[in-house]
């Protein structure tokens, strides 16, 4: 088995495409409608066909309460993995992203924390070795 897909709820398709293909650097992998609904995908430029990030438009009550709730508590929606935190951190902060967290070590790996605009926090990790 393998994980091929991960989703995310945003509040605005449009906006969570520009957000995490210009400030985050992926890739847009698929991109169709059918009548109100559309399917959204994003994939690591690195890993072109590794795991997608779907960004599911939220507008499920249910699924928007926890979203809000998970934001308000400060706990992220993703995690991406990073060879070198600080200087993702610097590439995106000067691209207008806004971190709630800097680059800090904890038990095991560097973390920085950022909020993607769309009603998510979105965490980078670096392991320590």
């Amino acid at each position: 088995m393998k994980i091929k897909l991960i989703g995310v709820y945003v509040d605005d398709q449009d906006k969570a495409l520009r957000f995490y293909m210009e400030v985050l650097g992926f890739a847009k992998k698929a991109d169709f409608s059918h009548g109100s609904y559309r399917w959204l995908t994003v994939a690591s430029p690195e890993e072109p066909d590794g795991t997608e990030l779907q960004l599911a438009l939220n507008n499920n009550p249910a699924a928007k309460a926890y979203q809000q709730a998970m934001f308000q508590q400060g706990q992220p929606a993703a995690m991406f993995y990073t060879d070198d935190v600080k200087s993702d951190y610097e590439r995106i902060k000067a691209r207008g992203a806004a971190f709630t967290m800097p680059p800090t070590d904890v038990t095991g790996s560097t973390i920085a924390m950022l909020n993607d605009t769309c009603g998510n926090l979105v965490q980078l990790t670096q392991l320590k070795r």
